[in-house]
């Protein structure tokens, strides 16, 4: 059982970037994980749980296919989720393994300073909550391109959104799919190469069959599952402790090396700037997600989107706390137990870096603890599941990105069927899925924590910027979004390669031109001065357009008149 724990963290985690991205897994790390992987002993209780979650959502897709008859109900599930459905859609779509094992995992190593990862995510939905959600409805119709370009120039605008979607969505897709079929090659002893065929296969089919109902409900399916996961180890822990958290954090600092430094910060990020830009990541890269802003078009109506936000506020929040338990748990539970650890000849170990498969696999570790094999066998299917609701959102993203905003909108200028244009999207769809395929099987050994990064610093600096001033400000022109977001979309991409992260730790160069790893601060400042700064110089005909249709788009994203409500079939 031991060899299976070993394996089973050590390669769950080579995949969930999103974490390595930020910190959460060092990038050498990243890479020493991904590129252990291999054939290893059988977890049967996981394989058991993973058919049974594939056989479910198969239902599920075979289901949605027969429901999904035009394009509102391919893109938006014809409006039919209700906005409790899709406030844990959205947790479900947010709450990747890297948030639940990557923070816990930072706790553990770190004590307190891991929760800047836990505020700094939660604290990105009040921000959609208050400024996207609503508007982000009454504006658009399937993806966040409608709203950009509702009353700029069509083409160029859905081009650059296009643009920007589909950057996020490959940086992000490869990283998912690598851990998938890192994951399956455990689970089943398959080559790698069977293994991410597997992954990309079941993902063509919930998209290309089930649309939007198929994803959202894989999304659904696995909120619960990680929410009841991870609420029964945080549960087995406080039960240790008499429900006292007072009592289990004086025994983390009695335990831990760091003794009592771990309960206040300073641990993890030490210097301002690294900080506030990880901090302006974390809280923006959120609202810049095209998979995310897809699901403000599920509901019926903008109110529907604002109590789906606060609804996935609420779960999303009681997750990140949980896992700030779950951090701790590990430390009093596991720092005094060897198995769990690489022990030397002398019987000596390092209480924080010998860990077995590194620090990110604490709560992996703890789930052996606290539940035996059964219960670590559900939550590496629960690991899976995750990696593949994430994997169908990001796939349907991008379908949409191509066949609504390039093909229908600029292609074809808006002369073609719902029923072509559907037909496009599930050929994108299997494309997409294709394409993921063969990346995720040329990126099987290398380290790819990096794109991630490039996916929350895209979503940052060009989509989230974008979006924002389209609709907040009616100064903005198209001239200025499309030179504004390309050099969001390009200092992002620069900085981060430049970045220590990459630049040193990837690439092996001695120092990083750009001393920090999370461009945000300066990427998102050099895209919201461009769009200004652009738009104020901006003396065109095509100007004069778009600050005057600035007034009938305020009255409708403010109030939704003119917009249409989606009536379910």
């Amino acid at each position: 059982m031991r060899t299976v724990c070993k394996t089973t963290t050590a390669t769950v985690l080579s995949a969930l970037a999103l974490g390595a991205a930020f910190g959460l897994v060092d990038t050498a790390q990243a890479a020493g994980a991904i590129e252990g992987g291999g054939k290893q002993a059988l977890n049967l209780e996981a394989i058991l749980m993973f058919f049974a979650f594939v056989a479910a959502t198969l239902g599920i897709t075979w289901w949605a296919a027969r429901r999904t008859r035009s394009a509102a109900d391919f893109y938006a599930a014809g409006g039919g989720i209700t906005a409790g459905q899709n406030g844990l859609a959205i947790a479900g779509d947010y709450m990747s393994a890297a948030s639940f094992l990557g923070i816990s995992g930072l706790v553990f190593a770190t004590g307190f300073d891991g929760l800047i990862y836990s505020v700094g995510w939660l604290v990105g939905w009040p921000i959609i909550l208050f400024l996207i959600a609503e508007r982000l409805r009454n504006l658009g119709k399937y993806t966040f391109a409608d709203v950009v370009s509702f009353r700029l120039e069509q083409t160029r605008i859905r081009s650059l959104s296009a643009i920007g979607t589909l950057t996020v969505v490959a940086f992000y897709l490869i990283a998912q799919m690598v851990g998938a079929g890192k994951l399956i090659e455990l689970l089943f002893g398959l080559p790698y190469l069977y293994a991410v065929i597997l992954v990309g296969a079941l993902m063509i089919i919930y998209v290309a069959f089930g649309g939007m109902v198929a994803t959202t409900w894989v999304q659904i399916i696995k909120a619960c599952l990680l929410l009841g996961g991870a609420t029964f180890m945080a549960l087995m822990v406080l039960i240790k402790f008499g429900f006292s958290p007072e009592a289990l954090f004086a025994r983390a600092v009695e335990i831990h090396p760091k003794g009592g430094s771990i309960m206040a910060p300073g641990n993890l990020v030490t210097d301002p700037v690294s900080a506030v830009s990880l901090g302006l990541a974390l809280m923006f890269g959120t609202a810049g997600l095209p998979h995310i802003l897809m699901r403000f078009f599920t509901v019926a109506d903008a109110k529907a989107a604002r109590k789906s936000v606060f609804y996935a506020t609420g779960f999303i929040g009681y997750f990140y706390i949980l896992t700030f338990i779950i951090g701790f748990g590990a430390i009093t539970l596991l720092m005094n137990d060897p198995e769990f650890y690489k022990v030397g000849a002398d019987g000596a170990y390092n209480k924080v870096t010998a860990l077995l498969g590194g620090t990110n696999m604490a709560a992996i570790h703890l789930s052996n603890a606290v539940g035996g094999p059964l219960f670590l066998g559900f939550i590496s299917a629960v690991a899976f599941a995750t990696i593949l609701a994430v994997v169908a959102g990001l796939t349907l993203a991008g379908a949409s990105a191509v066949s609504h905003d390039l093909y229908a909108s600029v292609i074809a200028l808006g002369r073609v069927s719902e029923d072509r244009e559907v037909r496009v999207s599930k050929i994108s769809a299997v494309v997409i899925g294709i394409v993921a395929i063969v990346l995720g099987y040329i990126f099987e050994n290398q380290n790819v924590a990096f794109m991630v990064g490039l996916a929350f610093a895209v979503a940052a600096s060009c989509n989230f910027p974008v979006l924002l001033m389209s609709v907040m400000w009616g100064g903005t022109t198209t001239l200025g979004v499309l030179i504004g977001g390309f050099l969001g979309l390009v200092s992002s991409v620069a900085l981060v390669v430049l970045s220590p992260a990459v630049w040193v730790k990837t690439f092996g160069f001695a120092t990083a031109p750009f001393p920090y790893d999370n461009p945000a601060l300066f990427s998102m400042t050099i895209a919201f001065v461009g769009i200004w700064l652009v738009s104020k110089l901006d003396r065109s005909a095509r100007a004069k357009i778009d600050t005057a249709a600035y007034e009938a788009q305020y009255v409708r994203s403010e109030t939704g008149i003119g917009a249409t409500k989606a009536v379910a079939h």
